[in-house]
């Protein structure tokens, strides 16, 4: 399982008031939610996103409320990954359970620059800053995460597994 894109930056603590704000938490459709991803801190994402881009960010990404909004309009935004010194744990676990790629890795989260050409190998764990050919080690998801991630979360997999 690889991802490939062009990287959007953030710093530490962008909470899930930011990735999706309250205001439109009164839909659950996604492709609503994706429509208003990022834009109270970045109101020209949605515009230049493209499919398979990737975010880096800082510490505690997805801090805030649990909503499970937030990762549902990053991944239906078009992004593959999201790469960051640290997540909140709420966040991650929702994540996962969407089927939304993330990892944590403090150096690629600090040195890995908004505009950036990234590949990432979500078996190995390797991240490539495609643009400065430097090489970054993030850990490896487990076999049975790749598993539920690949499925397109925790709901795909139990329907196509029990």
């Amino acid at each position: 399982m690889k991802a490939e894109g062009r990287v959007f930056r953030y710093g530490d603590n962008v909470d899930t008031d930011v990735i999706i704000p309250a205001r439109y938490l009164n839909t659950s459709d996604k492709k609503e939610l994706a429509s208003h991803c990022m834009e109270d801190i970045d109101s020209g994402f949605v515009k230049a996103v493209q499919q398979g881009d990737i975010i880096v960010a800082g510490k505690n990404f997805g801090c805030g409320s649990s909503r499970e909004h937030a990762p549902i309009a990053i991944k239906e935004a078009g992004v593959s990954c999201v790469i960051a010194t640290t997540f909140a744990r709420i966040f991650f676990r929702n994540s996962i359970n969407i089927g939304l790629p993330i990892l944590e890795c403090p150096q690629a989260s600090e040195e890995i620059k908004a505009g950036d050409k990234v590949s990432v190998d979500f078996s190995s764990g390797e991240i490539i800053d495609e643009t400065t050919g430097k090489t970054y080690q993030a850990e490896p998801f487990p076999p049975f995460m790749q598993r539920l991630i690949e499925a397109g979360g925790l709901i795909p997999y139990i329907k196509e597994n029990y």
